[in-house]
């Protein structure tokens, strides 16, 4: 792209941001890696993490309470910011204890969710039948995989979660780089379509007698 056909004005500023995106996948798919080299870290952290925002979303909800204290719902407020509290306090205290109860709930999710998958598609035989059973199946197969190995499968969280980050940060790159690439294509189309233009316009301009 030479310098008659760069992006001006929205153009580029759009540029930049797909620009950004992309620099944003980088990011998540180094964090993501990093997620799955040191598992251990990556629940304990995003364990803290989720525990840091129990206990500030129950003191924001209990504040709110308080100053709704004259409606009917008052109580209930007081009732789940308490449990948010309480809730927080005891993952970032016992961190490793929390993953582990999520671990449980994530395989028994899994199990839950393979076995409707499977017994649906057996019934019923869409047009997506293999894939559902297929879908059935993997998730089947990870509840059993995670059951199998608990307690020690608590670090299978911050797998999931690197994992997440890791398909996000993809995701995102190629978004950035697909958004860059076609401001780019349309800002030189319309620069040649400009000069083409201008070019008619020269061509049939009337010529003034001397």
């Amino acid at each position: 792209m030479n310098a008659s056909t760069k992006p001006k004005g929205e153009a580029a500023k759009l540029q930049r941001g797909f620009g950004l995106l992309a620099v944003l996948g980088v990011l998540l798919v180094v964090g993501g890696l990093v997620g799955l080299l040191y598992t251990a870290f990556a629940t304990l952290t995003t364990m803290l993490l989720f525990g840091w925002l129990l206990l500030i979303g129950g003191i924001v909800g209990l504040a709110h309470a308080v100053q709704a204290r004259g409606s009917n719902f008052f109580w209930l407020g007081v009732v789940v910011a308490a449990l948010n509290i309480a809730a927080g306090v005891v993952v970032i205290r016992r961190p490793e204890a929390a993953a582990e109860a999520l671990a449980m709930f994530a395989a028994l999710l899994f199990l839950t969710g393979g076995l409707f998958r499977l017994v649906g598609s057996l019934v019923v035989r869409g047009p997506q039948f293999g894939w559902t059973l297929l879908q059935g199946a993997f998730d089947l197969f990870l509840g059993i995989l995670v059951l199998s190995s608990w307690p020690s499968s608590r670090y299978v969280i911050g797998t999931l979660i690197s994992l997440a980050l890791l398909f996000d940060g993809l995701g995102l790159i190629a978004t950035g780089f697909g958004g860059h690439k076609i401001v780019g294509m349309v800002s030189e189309r319309v620069a040649a379509e400009g000069g083409a233009g201008q070019a008619d316009a020269d061509t049939t301009k009337p010529v003034q007698p001397e």
